[in-house]
């Protein structure tokens, strides 16, 4: 059996986000390209998250802490455009996490996506 895509779509990684990762297809969503960019701090991909990553807004050391965090699941709460026909979109989430053996949280954010050149970029977002 294919092993479970980590974005929590109920797809295989496969069938998923592996082709975005491996930049076989752009994601053609915003939440797509975000479940792909949470995939990718599961799997700690850093050159994917840079990639994907609006050149504005990019950290210039995109693999900083991705070593400290076990990701355990995502929600995805809604979406606010983003679809194909869109050049910007928001996605709100919610992302749980591990640091440490006892240390488990959550990180609450509206993520604000924008698509240039027909493809999605991250650009930021309002964590609560």
């Amino acid at each position: 059996m294919a092993a479970a895509c980590p974005c929590g779509s109920g797809a295989s990684f496969a069938d998923c986000c592996r082709p975005y990762l491996r930049g076989q297809a752009d994601a053609p969503t915003a939440e797509a390209l975000m479940r792909s960019r949470y995939t990718a701090f599961v799997r700690r991909d850093a050159a994917y998250l840079a990639s994907t990553w609006h050149p504005s807004t990019r950290p210039l050391d995109v693999a900083e802490g991705l070593d400290e965090v076990e990701w355990r699941g995502l929600e995805v709460l809604g979406t606010v455009r983003g679809l194909e026909g869109d050049d910007a979109g928001t996605v709100t989430f919610v992302a749980h996490h591990a640091t440490g053996v006892l240390t488990v949280g959550q990180h609450r954010e509206t993520s604000r996506f924008v698509r240039e050149d027909g493809r999605w970029l991250y650009v930021d977002g309002d964590v609560s």
